[in-house]
């Protein structure tokens, strides 16, 4: 069993109603040898129960390995530690995220020369503009993008966006189907297609037969209630000429609004559940796709657990 830790101190308490309350070597259970003034603040006023706290002041603080003895909305485990997936793309000047559609220029505004004239000694700043469509590197799709009453990307709520359980799909074929998700419980979460196509980003392979979510697919995700859906290729649609142009996957996702993000890399990395993904644009009123930063918190598991999986370690 892992060491357990109790944290002993001194307590001046004011009450925003006046008064106040003092205590002496006074004990509670913390999660880490490193507890900080804070969290023993905030274990203390909860175990005493104490209404309308203004100020705590701890003194000869001391932190030592002792059981746990269950202080009152005391810790019964550390907080898991969490490592960070990237998933996005790096946007660079010129980049071609989709063939025919413009590639991204930056123009300076203010050079860093420039602005030494304008600040003071030894301040200088670069200020730089970004010339773009919505749709480069690993962007978002709103409801916007497809229908003109639909949401925009000022209008997304962060429940749809951010710290989102994820599924995670593995795709051997170039058409995910409704056959391939009808095992998975999409409710409330980012579902997200690794197909493999972003082996080929950068390259004009990335666009020849690329992997997509069928209409039938799409169709199961938005009926299961799923609240995000991506995929690591050029689209989460048929873009071959035997599909004629038609979107179904964009159709029915945004008409049932949920967010598309398309073009992330790196899902081979994530494990088919546990991940916690996010994927915030701007604030853009009127404006319907744009780029994300596009990640995933995975729990780091630790050296003692022995049923740790081979391969998600934490790397010194």
């Amino acid at each position: 069993m892992p060491l357990q830790y109790r944290a002993e101190f001194d307590a001046v308490v004011t009450f925003s109603n006046g008064g106040g309350l003092r205590t002496h070597g006074f004990r509670v259970d913390v999660a880490h040898a490193d507890a900080t003034e804070a969290e023993i603040s905030a274990l203390f006023v909860s175990a005493c129960r104490l209404l309308m706290v203004s100020t705590v002041e701890l003194s000869n603080v001391r932190v030592f390995a002792e059981p746990h003895l269950g202080t009152p909305g005391g810790p019964s485990e550390p907080p898991a530690r969490r490592r960070w997936a990237e998933l996005s793309h790096v946007i660079s000047e010129g980049l071609v995220t989709y063939p025919g559609l413009p590639a991204p220029a930056f123009t300076p505004h203010l050079t860093r020369e420039a602005s030494r004239g304008v600040y003071a000694e030894g301040t200088e700043f670069a200020m730089d503009l970004i010339t773009m469509i919505g749709n480069t590197g690993t962007y978002l799709d709103s409801p916007f993008h497809r229908y003109a009453d639909g949401t925009d990307l000022a209008g997304l709520p962060l429940e749809r966006l951010a710290d989102l359980p994820a599924v995670v799909v593995r795709s051997a074929g170039r058409g995910v189907t409704a056959e391939a998700l009808e095992h998975l419980e999409v409710a409330g979460r980012a579902v997200l297609l690794n197909t493999g196509g972003d082996r080929h980003w950068g390259t004009p392979q990335y666009a020849v037969d690329a992997p997509f979510l069928t209409g039938e697919g799409a169709q199961l995700l938005a009926d299961r209630g799923a609240a995000l859906v991506g995929i690591d290729s050029i689209n989460i649609d048929d873009t071959s000429p035997a599909a004629a142009g038609t979107r179904p996957a964009h159709t029915v996702l945004l008409a049932a609004g949920i967010p598309i993000v398309e073009h992330l890399t790196g899902l081979g990395d994530l494990p088919p559940t546990g991940a916690r993904f996010t994927a915030a644009p701007p604030r853009v009123a009127a404006f319907g796709t744009f780029p994300v930063r596009a990640y995933a918190s995975l729990p780091v598991e630790e050296p003692h657990d022995h049923h740790r999986s081979a391969g998600w370690l934490p790397t010194s």
